[in-house]
């Protein structure tokens, strides 16, 4: 498996930096370090707020949100701006972000804005000012916070997308056409599940018809690739790339087999059963039967079987 590169918010098991002097230990952020290759930051305590501070909060002043901190009266909407801008500009290539949920400064949808800067309600809820800093920039990486990934299907698709952009940037690292090919050729049943017409699409740009130079290829594979991986796969989708495989295996197996098989598939198109089952049983056949074509798709294994988990807060977005 490659390392994919993320940015993680240091509150979450890396530092005591929280606006009260704790840390926040997270199972999935602890889960990924065997396997992941992190970049820590706080953004309050780069601009020099340090470890235990007085809380920020997202006021709107006019018809503007700032970032203030009541107790003191500062405004570090500037601040927290020239860092954001600083940091992200820095970054080496990243494949996604975790960052800190409900954060005046890390959040990526539910940080509170208030109406005033003490004594007022909510008023309303969105990004923080670093996370919609990170959220304007890196539009087409997988962003989220580490309660949407207390959510199965959420945190598999993310697993999913990381790797698989990880995979892609070796690629693009190598500078070789036929890496490029090779990977599309793996990634085939992967990009069928998310987006069929994305596939053909990137299966066009890999043709290269048009003899363009490597790198431009290159480039615009990996837009392709990552706005195909942008939103989680649909079940009937997936049900078709299921059926899809079957077929290759189809002439070993015996109508017993064949039937339990299909009564999985139905099961998990009504939600009775987790996307692992079917492919578990796949994979046991593609072993059986050494399919090759099959045993190199990345669908079947798109992360580390480790990661695996069967935590779910069932708080699913649909």
């Amino acid at each position: 498996m490659p390392r994919p590169r993320l940015v993680v918010s240091r509150c979450l098991g890396f530092e005591a930096c929280r606006y009260d002097g704790s840390v926040i230990p997270d199972p999935v952020v602890d889960s990924l370090r065997p396997w992941v290759d992190f970049i820590p930051i706080c953004p309050e305590v780069e601009i020099g707020l340090g470890a235990p501070r007085p809380p920020v909060r997202l006021v709107r002043v006019g018809g503007e949100v700032r970032l203030l901190q009541p107790a003191t009266g500062r405004d570090v909407t500037e601040e927290m701006r020239a860092f954001a801008a600083s940091f992200l500009d820095s970054l080496p290539p990243v494949d996604g972000f975790i960052l800190k949920n409900r954060s005046p400064s890390c959040g990526i949808k539910d940080a509170k804005v208030y109406a005033a800067p003490e004594k007022a309600p909510a008023i309303g809820a969105g990004p923080g000012m670093f996370g919609e800093a990170v959220l304007s920039r890196f539009s087409d990486l997988p962003i989220e916070d580490e309660g949407r990934l207390t959510n199965r299907a959420i945190r598999e698709h993310f697993f999913t997308a990381i790797f698989a952009l990880a995979r892609l940037r070796e690629v693009v690292d190598s500078g070789q056409m036929g890496a490029l090919v090779d990977f599309h050729t793996r990634n085939k049943f992967l990009l069928l599940a998310y987006n069929q017409a994305r596939m053909r699409e990137l299966g066009r740009i890999v043709a290269n018809l048009q003899r363009r130079p490597v790198g431009e290829v290159m480039a615009a594979y990996v837009v392709g690739f990552r706005a195909a991986l942008a939103r989680p796969p649909r079940r009937p989708a997936v049900v078709n790339v299921l059926m899809h495989a079957l077929g290759f295996l189809s002439d070993g197996l015996n109508p017993a087999e064949k039937g339990y098989f299909l009564d999985l598939l139905a099961a998990y198109r009504e939600g009775r059963q987790p996307l692992s089952t079917p492919v578990g049983v796949l994979r046991a056949w593609i072993f059986r039967f050494q399919e090759p074509y099959l045993s190199a798709q990345t669908f079947f294994s798109p992360f580390p079987e480790a990661l695996v988990s069967l935590r779910d807060s069932g708080r699913e977005e649909r």
